[in-house]
């Protein structure tokens, strides 16, 4: 199995920063790739960010030039970098996982979630 804790939340004013972690730890064999969710008081969780395991990275087009994401592979640790914040990236940010794990094949894997609440 896999276990995922995520850090990094907590409250900021509009225009500052956060570094989130995603931290992957268990029986992992290999990480496809690694996702960070957005989800938004009283609203659906929507796809932020992608990193594969090559190292490609994806963004939905909110985010692009505001927000990274980066792996840490020998660490199985992926990152994103918050920039210029808006009161609308408030919400719930979730890591989610491909991996492929002793005894359990490929699947995802979803971490707790980490607050984050941008003040205006």
């Amino acid at each position: 199995q896999v276990q995922l804790v995520e850090s990094g939340g907590g409250l900021v004013q509009a225009g500052g920063s956060l570094r989130l972690s995603c931290a992957a730890s268990g029986s992992i064999i290999s990480i496809e790739s690694t996702r960070w969710f957005h989800q938004a008081p009283g609203k659906q969780r929507e796809w932020v960010a992608t990193i594969s395991s090559g190292g490609s990275t994806y963004y939905v087009d909110s985010v692009k030039g505001r927000f990274t994401i980066s792996g840490a592979n020998a660490k199985n640790t992926v990152f994103l970098q918050m920039n210029s914040l808006k009161p609308e990236d408030t919400g719930v940010y979730y890591c989610n996982v491909v991996a492929r794990a002793l005894a359990a094949g490929t699947r995802d894997y979803w971490g707790q979630g980490t607050q984050v609440t941008v003040s205006s």
